[in-house]
């Protein structure tokens, strides 16, 4: 039997409860993906040119600091990795996550959570911080997902 754990940062809640709900359906562990200096709502104000979000997102090799890790990442098969949509890519602070494991071989299912947006290249874009892992991109899961289209989901990826 393959081992998944469900990694999500979330900074407003909405993918945190996707991912909840997502470890229950696979019977995985479950990890939040937290920043050493926690975002504000200013921080996540899309429309400051100057916001935190903003500057980060404009520099693509920045990578915040996370406050945390996995211990036994050696033993997982499979990782779903959860995140929000920011300015249509993924938050430059999956990548910090990625980059601190050897992912070599491991299976990492993406998806996301956006009101508006789609997966566009977020998946491709992660590639690069964790190499050798086989990458399958999963979908967009809306906050108010049911177990059952959550299972559905699961059940489309092994298709």
């Amino acid at each position: 039997m393959h081992k998944a754990l469900v990694a999500y940062f979330s900074a407003t809640g909405n993918t945190k409860q996707v991912a909840s709900k997502l470890s229950k359906v696979i019977s995985g562990n479950l990890h939040e993906i937290v920043p050493k200096d926690a975002y504000t709502s200013n921080d996540l104000n899309w429309k400051d040119k100057q916001s935190r979000t903003t500057k980060e997102m404009n520099d693509k090799s920045y990578r915040p600091e996370i406050s945390d890790q996995v211990d036994n990442m050696d033993s997982y098969d499979t990782i779903y990795l959860g995140y929000p949509i920011w300015w249509g890519v993924v938050p430059t602070i999956v990548n910090t996550f990625l980059e601190k494991y050897d992912l070599d071989g491991k299976d990492i299912i993406t998806f996301a959570t956006s009101a508006s947006s789609e997966m566009g290249k977020s998946t491709e874009e992660l590639k690069a911080s964790a190499k050798g892992a086989h990458f399958k991109e999963g979908q967009i899961l809306k906050k108010d997902i049911s177990d059952e289209e959550l299972k559905t989901f699961v059940d489309s990826l092994n298709k």
